[in-house]
């Protein structure tokens, strides 16, 4: 597990819970927004894992969960092995962030029972991933992990990162359907700050009218369903 940065409290990452944010190495999509571009690229230096497990142990039973991100973590082999050393310091709530496209590895924590909360972004509809990822992907694998999340019993979203002329209404809408049913489906406003494509810089989200048509189209599909 190469882990490239810490955020040492959150109070918003893991709803409910006052969690740390471990931040792994590494991923399989090259998405011109991402607002973690080291962590893609691996132009970072990386935080020996001995310290950070000093740090949970000293924070534990002050933090009540942690929240691992990435980066795409489900990359890394020893990811089961990671968390069960992090249950061992005291920590029973685990929230995986993931692309998705390792079905494998979401099946075996889940049946292992090493995460309680799993975040998924959906990044577009599925003829348009290649094309928003800026990867080549298998959409077989995609829809089999909104499956497994879905039939999961565990907590969950889904998300979208939601950008003017890029990722937009019509593609929200057709991701609804894709993931119909689910219990928490949420829109995430992009705000530029550092991005992997300079160019997304000057770009914007999409607009609060759209946000509006995006709500009253869709927001009835899902137990929950919040635009942030």
């Amino acid at each position: 597990m190469i882990i490239g940065a810490l955020q040492k409290t959150s109070l918003i990452d893991y709803p409910g819970e006052i969690c740390a944010i471990v931040f792994t190495v590494g991923c399989n999509f090259r998405c011109p927004y991402c607002h973690n571009p080291e962590l893609v690229t691996g132009n970072i230096r990386s935080i020996d894992k001995e310290d950070l497990f000093d740090f949970l142990k000293k924070r534990a039973g002050k933090l009540s969960a942690v929240s691992i991100t990435g980066g795409e973590p489900t990359l890394h082999s020893d990811l089961a092995d990671f968390i069960k050393e992090m249950r061992l310091l005291g920590y029973e709530k685990i929230k995986l962030d993931t692309n998705g496209t390792n079905p494998k590895a979401l099946e075996e924590l889940i049946q292992e029972r090493l995460v309680n909360y799993i975040a998924m972004d959906i990044k577009a509809p599925l003829n348009r991933y290649g094309a928003v990822t800026g990867c080549g992907y298998d959409i077989e694998c995609i829809k089999k992990s909104i499956d497994i999340i879905k039939d999961s019993h565990l907590d969950y979203e889904f998300r979208t990162t939601v950008i003017d002329g890029f990722v937009g209404k019509e593609d929200v809408v057709l991701i609804a359907d894709l993931i119909k049913g689910a219990k928490a489906y949420y829109i995430q406003r992009f705000i530029p700050s550092k991005t992997l494509n300079e160019s997304f810089l000057s770009k914007r989200s999409i607009s609060n009218e759209e946000l509006d048509e995006i709500r009253q189209k869709i927001g009835k599909m899902f137990d929950i369903f919040e635009i942030r």
